[in-house]
């Protein structure tokens, strides 16, 4: 909707009290997408190459299939929880509220990393690592009331969580901590400091609960203004994931049944911007390029940034517009999309087949 248009829901409001029309309940709607689609129509810094999204489309559906990849491949990593009820709900909920910014300047070797069952996890991983061994130590990590105990729960027991099996400690500590403190408040005075129930508000709907989770912590409140538009343009990327991440470990059942599901879209963050980038579907201006190759620090909301988040939310929509249009029997959606594509780039990472590197942006957003 352009600024020129009327707001449906004031129009709604201003029915009701002038003709005393009944308000018809409208179903929740995020804006992200819309947002994105804004942002692409006035992009000057990231185009999209249609040629080469149509290829990149039919690649990765081919993949998708190869790999039998689907919400159940979401449970099948060995950190992952395995069960299905309300403690793996707070699980997830604190993993995404704590899901961002891992990425290091220092060899791979030397980055921040998390030992545990005898491996070393770098990355997302090191989160969920730390946490899984948090509980095996008998630190309820998870548990509202625990974040806002300030005796047990402070920045030397976060250490002691996130520790380190190198000298580079986790980036962004004392963000992460406020996180827990915010939460554990707002989970106290409006959900019984239980997760579930700001589930069961949202009424089955995941951009209903992403909506929650925007409105009632700050801390999810991902949007920033861009010039010419009115409105924020709304990115919600751990909200969204965190919605996706439990509609994946329940396969969509019990705690993960959503009716409005494929309303969420790819989680804007710095690793699939970057693979859609080495499939050719995004290409970057050459101020851009040159502050992505050198690897500069992009703060948080300026506009180059907002450009690469944006474009590549709308460039996965017409992937997944393509696919549902060669395969209208596909049961794909944008969340399994972006599962797909981050996890491809992790391993072209880890092959050392990087063609660019990521965008460097330091926030508690992704």
């Amino acid at each position: 909707m352009s600024d020129d248009e009327a707001d449906p829901e004031l129009l709604a409001l201003l029915r009701q009290h002038y003709l005393g029309e009944p308000s018809r309940r409208e179903e929740p709607e995020t804006g992200v997408l819309e947002g994105a689609e804004y942002v692409y129509d006035n992009s000057i810094d990231v185009a999209l190459d249609m040629r080469a999204t149509k290829n990149a489309a039919a690649i990765i559906y081919e993949q998708m299939q190869q790999k039998e990849f689907s919400t159940e491949s979401w449970s099948e990593h060995e950190l992952h929880p395995k069960t299905k009820d309300e403690s793996t709900v707070a699980f997830i909920f604190t993993m995404d509220l704590l899901n961002f910014s891992f990425w290091s300047l220092r060899p791979e070797d030397e980055r921040f990393a998390v030992s545990y069952r005898d491996k070393t996890w770098t990355g997302y991983w090191s989160l969920v690592a730390s946490l899984q061994r948090a509980l095996d130590e008998d630190i309820p990590i998870t548990d509202p009331h625990y974040w806002q105990n300030e005796e047990e729960c402070n920045m030397e027991s976060l250490k002691h969580v996130f520790r380190s099996c190198t000298d580079e400690e986790i980036p962004l500590l004392e963000a992460r901590l406020a996180c827990l403190r915010e939460a554990g408040q707002v989970l106290y005075e409006k959900y019984n400091c239980s997760f579930t129930k700001c589930i069961e508000a949202a009424n089955k709907s995941a951009a209903g609960l992403v909506n929650q989770l925007a409105q009632d912590f700050d801390c999810f409140r991902d949007e920033f203004r861009f010039e010419g538009r009115r409105k924020p343009i709304r990115f919600l990327k751990r909200a969204q994931i965190l919605v996706a991440d439990i509609w994946a470990c329940f396969n969509g059942e019990g705690y993960g049944e959503f009716r409005d599901i494929d309303k969420i879209t790819m989680f804007a963050d710095y690793r699939v911007p970057q693979i859609l980038a080495t499939l050719g579907c995004i290409g970057y201006s050459p101020p851009l390029l040159a502050i992505v190759a050198r690897g500069d620090i992009l703060e948080s909301g300026h506009s180059y940034e907002i450009q690469l988040r944006a474009c590549s939310i709308w460039c996965v929509e017409l992937i997944r517009r393509e696919i549902k249009r060669q395969h209208p029997e596909a049961k794909i959606n944008a969340i399994l999309i972006d599962f797909f594509l981050y996890d491809t780039m992790k391993q072209l990472e880890a092959q050392g087949k990087e063609t660019i590197p990521h965008h460097r942006t330091r926030s508690i957003w992704y």
